[in-house]
């Protein structure tokens, strides 16, 4: 079974400091959080929840997609982020590697209570920026192809070219 993460989405936001930096909207920094999270599940191989809070929102039921290997829950009107991811942990197995990643010191102890592990936000924002930097250096700079003209021109055409950019008269 794959180890669980499961982000408390705007407690992490809150935490990072980027997103204040550049003063995202909350919208672009779900987006980004969302994207940054399908590429750490997919580096680390494990399944990972990302709730964000509806509780004042209008939203009459909660609502659930999954992007990736990333399931994003908006809880409903009246149901805390807290509350959707204090249930989700009672649902795992005792045996199943569950960690969750908030700030919030009172569901820090709640979810230690419950058999998982707390991950600070700003933790994780660190471990999505060191899996980003571990793919980039696998992957490699990117290869620059260099598809000039000249190399599609046939080969008379692309000498007389290049005895012209010389500066080479044919007389000489």
């Amino acid at each position: 079974m794959k180890p669980l993460l499961i982000v408390d989405g705007y407690n992490v936001i809150g935490a990072w400091e980027l997103a204040a930096r550049k003063r995202w909207a909350f919208e672009e920094c779900r987006e980004r959080l969302t994207v940054r999270l399908e590429e750490y599940a997919a580096y680390h191989g494990c399944e990972t929840w990302l709730v964000f809070d509806g509780t004042k929102s209008e939203r009459r039921v909660r609502s659930m997609e999954t992007r990736g290997a990333v399931r994003v829950v908006y809880t409903r009107h009246g149901e805390t982020a807290d509350q959707y991811i204090e249930r989700l942990c009672d649902e795992q197995p005792r045996h199943r590697e569950v960690r969750v990643a908030t700030n919030d010191s009172v569901e820090q102890l709640v979810i230690l209570g419950r058999g998982a592990a707390r991950v600070p936000a700003r933790e994780l924002l660190r471990e999505m920026e060191q899996a980003q930097d571990a793919q980039r250096a696998r992957i490699g700079p990117p290869a620059v192809k260099r598809d000039l003209l000249i190399h599609r021109l046939p080969k008379e055409q692309a000498e007389a070219l290049e005895k012209m950019r010389r500066g080479v008269h044919e007389g000489d």
